[in-house]
């Protein structure tokens, strides 16, 4: 079963930056992988994909690759979310900024409504202290975060990555609502057995659960059973790194749906987790 019917979809891992910015990050993940991106960055066309796709709502997701960047960044996302009604627009930050706390405390006041980090690209650790401010704001905001805190596709020697850098930062910030991006691959089993026993740990499907992840980063989707996700339905949303992926948008959610999961389960991972992350309320 393929059809997507599921009311109020929300894709919880989309990229929404600035031409320039997406043209260095495409440049950087074809040279490091060979992968080629064809699909337009503009809000609007990402949208149209979406919307075409079933998704009503979707998290945009910058990073800001060097100091200094992150303000101006995440006040452009905050205004491209302000034109649209679909988009949720969420912060970013680099720890070598001078006033990192000041810098999420601002985006907040912009309209954010969570943070990403990309460790592995921004070149530091989720646990490293000088991200403590910007904890702390998220926590008073009750704003969730999200974090490339895996070492997939190709990060299995960078050590701001793994789960121990993760269970390190959840020390500190156990009240935090915070999402292991691409399930945690490659680290999935421990990744998941973290949600098994802590709520407000939370996994994303992104690349990971796609139809093609076996071809492009080495990792079978399969590998996740449908009890896994059954039992874990309210801490593993849906996302797709859109529009950075070098196959069809279709091909992220294929084998999602050709699960025979739940009703209620597909509900979970293709809307109502993403709410729950987000904290929205959740019918």
């Amino acid at each position: 079963m393929t059809e997507f019917s599921i009311d109020g979809a929300v894709d919880a891992h989309v990229h929404l930056m600035p031409d320039r910015l997406m043209r260095a990050i495409r440049e950087a993940l074809s040279d490091a992988a060979g992968w080629t991106f064809e699909h337009p960055t503009d809000r609007e066309s990402i949208e149209a994909t979406l919307a075409a796709a079933g998704v009503d709502r979707y998290v945009a997701l910058p990073y800001a690759h060097r100091p200094g960047v992150a303000a101006d960044l995440n006040a452009w996302v905050c205004e491209r979310a302000r034109e649209s009604e679909r988009t949720i627009p969420f912060a970013t930050v680099h720890a070598g900024d001078d006033d990192v706390g000041g810098i999420v405390e601002l985006a907040f006041g912009r309209g954010t409504r969570g943070l990403k980090f990309q460790l592995p690209v921004q070149g530091f650790a989720a646990d490293d202290p000088r991200l403590d401010p910007a904890y702390e704001v998220a926590a008073s905001q009750d704003a969730p975060v999200l974090l490339h805190a895996g070492t997939a596709p190709m990060f299995e020697d960078d050590p701001n990555v793994g789960v121990d850098r993760f269970r390190s930062f959840r020390e500190s910030f156990p009240e935090l609502r915070v999402c292991a991006a691409h399930m945690g691959t490659y680290d999935v089993e421990a990744f998941l057995e973290l949600a098994r026993h802590e709520e407000s740990v939370f996994l994303d499907t992104t690349f990971a659960m796609s139809a093609v992840a076996t071809e492009y980063m080495d990792f079978d989707p399969a590998s996740v059973s449908d009890r896994t996700l059954v039992d874990l339905s309210d801490s593993i949303m849906y996302g797709s790194d859109y529009p950075n992926i070098p196959y069809p948008y279709e091909a992220e959610r294929a084998h999602l749906l050709g699960r025979d999961l739940p009703a209620d389960v597909r509900r979970d991972i293709f809307a109502r987790t993403a709410r729950r992350f987000l904290g929205e309320p959740v019918e």
